[in-house]
């Protein structure tokens, strides 16, 4: 149901406050240059500090401005099934495309807790749902058998994959088919799992160069390998520098140095050290992104 490259968008801030000026520049920013799904509220758009208020506000602001061009997939996810049921319901109620949900964190729920949380989502609303597993974030990896599981439901619809393991990527695409939407959820991930039968990727380099990777994704479901394999090749060095520190702090960083946003960021994340912030000056230099 979605597939490209998504941009798993960051939220701009200044003196505090949600930067709804800067967030509309980088929504068409997005857009113009080939974003094939605008997804706020994640983790890169810090979500975990962001008043259930704010949150509803981005998600509302981020469809409003969007306005039907692609699909807006708003992050949903929360360690309360009763909280994640409430936001994805806000999600619906103000239009969007569909949810990406976290698995919950800090809880460390056991495989039938995850698919009776999923579960119980999908029956209190019904929007397509994604899937985000990210054991590194949530101390907690959905093994294949349960996404298999969970891929019979109603609405869910797929699955952001960031455990690191191409195997277990490729057991859940044997288990569920190429019905089912398996994405990406680490840049330097993408193209081996779109190999085994992905489907895109919700892309944190997205926000810094969304033409490059936009390309990337769909020289590879034109059938243009080589074209693919070298933009992925060439954006290597990028997707490093922006893991140097926690995501997002390196992207919001690197906009801020692009003039696209302040690159303001909310405790507990912190702007990066000196000697990483002149590691990522030099790979966007290198990039032709800033002089």
């Amino acid at each position: 149901m979605f597939s490209g490259a998504m941009v798993a968008i960051v939220t701009p801030f200044s003196n505090g406050q949600v930067d709804e000026e800067a967030f509309r520049r980088l929504i068409n920013f997005q857009i113009d240059n080939g974003t094939h799904a605008i997804v706020p509220c994640g983790t890169t758009g810090e979500s975990a500090t962001l008043s259930h208020e704010e949150h509803n506000h981005v998600v509302e602001f981020a469809i409003k401005e969007v306005n039907g061009r692609v699909p807006v997939i708003a992050g949903t996810g929360s360690n309360s099934t009763a909280e994640a049921i409430a936001l994805t319901r806000h999600a619906k109620e103000a239009g969007a495309d569909g949810a990406l949900m976290i698995l919950p964190y800090y809880n460390k729920p056991t495989q039938e807790g995850l698919y009776q949380h999923f579960k119980a989502v999908t029956e209190a609303v019904s929007l397509p749902i994604i899937m985000y597993n990210i054991p590194s974030r949530t101390g907690i990896n959905m093994l294949p058998d349960t996404v298999a599981r969970l891929s019979k439901l109603e609405n869910i619809i797929g699955v952001k994959e960031s455990s690191g393991d191409l195997i277990q990527m490729t057991r859940i695409f044997e288990q569920c088919g190429d019905d089912f939407d398996l994405i990406s959820g680490d840049d330097p991930l993408t193209l081996p799992l779109m190999a085994v039968g992905g489907k895109g990727v919700i892309s944190v380099a997205s926000n810094v160069v969304p033409r490059e990777v936009s390309d990337m994704v769909t020289a590879f479901q034109e059938g243009n390998l080589s074209k693919s394999r070298e933009i992925f090749i060439r954006l290597q060095p990028l997707f490093r520098a922006l893991f140097l520190e926690t995501n997002p702090i390196p992207v919001k960083m690197a906009l801020g140095f692009m003039g696209m946003i302040d690159p303001e960021m909310r405790l507990p994340l912190y702007p990066m050290s000196e000697e990483n912030t002149n590691k990522l000056k030099k790979v966007l230099a290198d990039y032709g992104l800033i002089k």
